[in-house]
């Protein structure tokens, strides 16, 4: 890309952690623990929703996507990172730049649209429970995850387009271990109120209309809930719903502190700690959340290992 001064950019640097040089251990090792836990977690989750007859329901077919979404999510930025942490030069090109920010947007955004199927998923299972086969057919939740990440692709491609059409001039050094929106239109030479402006305006919609659907999904959900008389009934939907509301928590609550406020603000608070929360923990905790706090999970990876141990 040749930027105004006629300098061609042909690559970023990704500072990290740090300017230093010299290879950065600890945090190259607290990421390949992270990374690798993560794989671990969302693949046998993958592999356990698939295994298991019991688990092919709607609830079970967005989990088993949300954690495709989560492993490539985290792999578009772990990788890169964890070869700068070790590397002498941390350089990255600018179309390999483009492409992480480019999968990065589009992952993310696409988890966003995800959760505020699985929690229209679970408004109609517990508030419409004679309609749910039919609403929640194979069709319907095949439509849901495809329009997430379409939905995640057009934004993407907007947010790519806006951001890596500006000249770079000021300097090449992207002050975080990863190409990502706001530090790369920091670096710009060119007027950016344009593209602060669509960021802000798109992230701010798209965090807020699902995050607003997945409140009155639950205001419903509850309601119908505490209308339960059995108080079995009651703790069954509770538990079914608690691992969905803590993920959405976590999720929204991250990348609306990050995307949806003005850049300025954003630049008052450590950007690449709160980056290091939604891009490796959530990921990695996600798994975690749902086996640990869901019954029929636990029944299947006992049924899973009794089996493997009935076979050795």
């Amino acid at each position: 890309m040749e930027n105004q001064t006629g300098v061609t950019m042909t690559e970023f640097i990704l500072l990290g952690f740090g300017s230093d040089p010299a290879p950065h251990i600890v945090p190259f090792m607290v990421f390949l623990v992270i990374y690798m836990t993560t794989v671990f977690g969302n693949a046998s989750m993958v592999l356990l929703i698939r295994a298991n007859s019991r688990l092919h329901t709607p609830m079970y077919f967005f989990l088993m996507n949300l954690s495709v979404i989560d492993l490539c999510f985290t792999s578009t930025i772990a990788p890169k990172a964890m070869a700068s942490f070790l590397a002498e030069s941390k350089a990255i090109s600018y179309k390999g730049c483009a492409t992480q920010f480019f999968f990065f947007s589009v992952f993310l955004t696409t988890e966003g649209f995800l959760l505020a199927a699985m929690a229209y998923d679970r408004y109609t299972a517990i508030c419409n429970p004679l309609l749910y086969s039919v609403n929640m057919s194979k069709p319907v939740c095949i439509q849901l995850v495809a329009g997430s990440y379409v939905c995640g692709c057009v934004n993407s491609m907007v947010q790519t387009g806006f951001t890596f059409t500006l000249n770079y001039c000021r300097s090449n050094e992207i002050d975080h271990f990863f190409c990502d929106g706001p530090p790369l239109i920091s670096l710009a030479c060119s007027d950016t109120y344009i593209n602060n402006l669509v960021m802000f305006t798109l992230c701010g919609f798209i965090i807020g209309s699902t995050s607003l659907f997945v409140l009155i999904s639950y205001a419903y959900i509850l309601s119908t809930i505490l209308k339960i008389h059995s108080t079995g009934g009651r703790n069954k939907a509770f538990s079914t719903c608690s691992s969905h509301i803590i993920a959405v928590s976590l999720f929204y609550g991250s990348t609306a502190f990050m995307y949806a406020q003005p850049t300025w603000l954003s630049s008052l608070y450590p950007r690449k700690a709160v980056s290091v929360f939604y891009t490796f923990i959530i990921p990695m905790v996600n798994p975690l959340i749902y086996s640990l706090r869901n019954k029929e999970v636990k029944e299947a990876w006992e049924r899973t290992m009794g089996k493997k141990s009935w076979k050795k």
